[in-house]
């Protein structure tokens, strides 16, 4: 009896030891991060851009293929699609037996188990995939398209996914132009950012760090059809605005006496997304992720950036030009700006476009000229975020923000405190609890403010003498290091007598020069910012057109199904390799 359960333990371990190495070469990954592109060409095809980072599971299969669907209706060329893993050339492209699209044979760089890639596709001369639209508020005839990125079945990828996808518009559309459509099963924000890239064409752009690679996510745009061949758009349907889509919804709640709550809500929420997306002046091109930090930005570059509020940012750079000794407050309520004659070197194009702002003396024309200086700045940080990761260039600038806090904190005397505090006020600024942390670190004990703070606020104590007053010693040590300012009589030195606050002072005198600024210069903060956002990141309009129906299609036969139950739908589905 012993011999023969010894043998079937020893029968049942080899057919273990047989079916293990079965059960781990499944199919099984994760796809961190996927960023897709689809330009639409002025010839009337599109070209579809598919970035994908794969993570193997550990004891998976190696991934050998991938197999990446292509719309629905359309037609290509294998000749017209190219691809690379980890920058490596790709030859092996053809049709995939899995999905209706291609397969991308990987080779000898297959990605093993527990390793990761980088996969690129990049399919150019997608034809077929526009049909004519009808929106509501205009008589010129527009077309659209809607497009489902390429997904894997949810039997062989797991995990979350950092997911961009975005439309790059044809060139010479304005911002008045073209329109989005809502999109379906998206969990993230459906209002797209919007902007131009850097072939000057709009696009838009929806992003999501907890996507799904597994996900059926369905996107859609419109514009004036003359900007493409009229050959090139399919005439079977035309998508049209359906009023009873709409009070088939409403009707039933307006009967059960939620009309007025109704009416409040999508007032409320219209508003709230209005006033959100106007905050957000950078362009999408910025959030196109690449690689690496960008290092040298200054604070109010650096401001830009982490979309600090606009008041902030101008009230950073008044303290900017202050520090190197361009001009002085003469009010602040008004806050009025003396400019110096013969302004000093070493001034940014920013700096000297503000100060040329404030030697008008024309309200309005002051405003339009500061925004002038924020939409060239907002740009500037465009372009030098170029091929730079967004994400790990801010992560960046949040650790200095952090160290200089840390640098004031950890100095144990008063006057080393104020001087580190001098040194990084711009960078401390930054910090979202400016105010309450200035409070904190300095308490009810004394703040010697900044060597230059007495450009800032008018009236404190100037007497010609010989010598720096001994009354902040931060003054003292700041010139020991060169930065000696520039004193306001005809070359004599002057007393200073910078006032010694506590630190709640300190922090409210900070805060209130950003008030000052809002109210006494640029008026409402939320049209100022708006007038640059419009060029910047311009809201573009959506539309009120629902798609009409038409019939679908499915991939072959890779766990994935890729239904288009509308006009002008350019569906990609894909299996998860095999």
């Amino acid at each position: 009896m012993k011999k023969k359960i010894i043998s079937l333990l020893f029968s049942l371990s080899l057919l273990v030891s047989i079916i293990s190495p079965a059960l781990a070469q499944d199919y099984f990954f994760e796809v961190p991060e996927q960023d897709i592109h689809v330009f639409i060409e002025p010839d009337g095809s599109i070209t579809i851009e598919y970035f994908y980072l794969f993570q193997n599971a550990p004891g998976a299969h190696v991934i050998d293929f991938v197999d990446i669907g292509m719309p629905g209706n359309s037609t290509y060329s294998l000749g017209d699609i190219s691809a690379t893993i980890d920058g490596q050339n790709i030859s092996d492209i053809q049709d995939s037996p899995y999905v209706d699209g291609v397969a991308l044979g990987l080779g000898a760089n297959a990605i093993p188990a527990g390793s990761n890639g980088i996969v690129y596709m990049r399919a150019k001369n997608v034809r077929g995939q526009f049909y004519f639209a009808s929106v509501d508020e205009t008589e010129e005839e527009f077309t659209s398209m809607r497009f489902q990125p390429n997904y894997f079945s949810s039997d062989f990828v797991g995990g979350t996914s950092d997911m961009t996808i975005t439309f790059h518009l044809p060139q010479g559309l304005t911002d008045q132009d073209p329109r989005w459509f809502s999109p379906k099963n998206w969990p993230g924000d459906e209002t797209p950012a919007s902007g131009y890239d850097d072939e000057n064409r709009i696009l838009y752009q929806w992003a999501f760090t907890q996507a799904s690679a597994s996900g059926k996510y369905e996107f859609g745009i419109a514009f004036p059809s003359r900007f493409i061949p009229i050959e090139t758009i399919n005439t079977e349907q035309t998508v049209t605005f359906n009023p009873s889509d709409l009070l088939s919804t409403i009707i039933p709640i307006a009967c059960c006496g939620g009309f007025a709550g109704l009416f409040v809500l999508v007032i409320y929420l219209a508003a709230k997304s209005s006033k959100k997306r106007k905050l957000k002046y950078l362009p999408p091109k910025i959030a196109i992720e690449g690689h690496g930090i960008k290092r040298g930005l200054t604070s109010v570059e650096a401001a830009i950036l982490l979309e600090q509020p606009m008041d902030k940012i101008l009230t950073m750079i008044l303290f900017s030009v202050l520090k190197k000794g361009a001009g002085e407050v003469i009010t602040r309520d008004p806050l009025k700006l003396k400019v110096e004659d013969k302004l000093p070197e070493g001034l940014r194009d920013y700096e000297v476009s503000f100060l040329k702002a404030f030697k008008g003396t024309k309200s309005a024309a002051r405003r339009k000229q500061l925004q002038s200086m924020m939409i060239a700045l907002v740009k500037s940080i465009g372009t030098k975020m170029k091929g730079f990761s967004r994400k790990e260039t801010i992560d960046y600038y949040e650790e200095i923000i952090n160290k200089a806090w840390e640098q004031v904190e950890k100095a144990e005397t008063p006057e080393v405190r104020a001087e580190k505090y001098s040194d990084a006020v711009d960078w401390t600024m930054l910090d979202k609890d400016y105010d309450q942390r200035t409070r904190r670190v300095f308490g009810s004990g004394p703040t010697y403010m900044p060597y230059w703070w007495w450009r800032v606020v008018p009236g404190i104590n100037r007497s010609p003498t010989t010598s720096v007053s001994s009354t902040s010693r931060s003054v003292g040590s700041s010139v020991a290091r060169g930065s000696k300012p520039s004193m306001p009589s005809g070359g004599k030195s002057t007393t200073i007598t910078l006032p010694r606050l506590p630190g709640s002072d300190a922090a409210a005198s900070v805060t209130n020069t950003v008030t000052a600024f809002s109210a006494g210069v640029v008026g409402n903060m939320a049209a100022f910012t708006t007038g640059v956002t419009n060029k910047t990141n311009p809201v573009l309009r959506t539309s009120s057109s629902t798609f009409g129906s038409s019939s679908g299609r499915s991939g072959r036969s890779g766990g994935c199904a890729c239904a288009c139950a509308c006009a002008g739908c350019a569906c990609a589905c894909a299996g998860g390799g095999r």
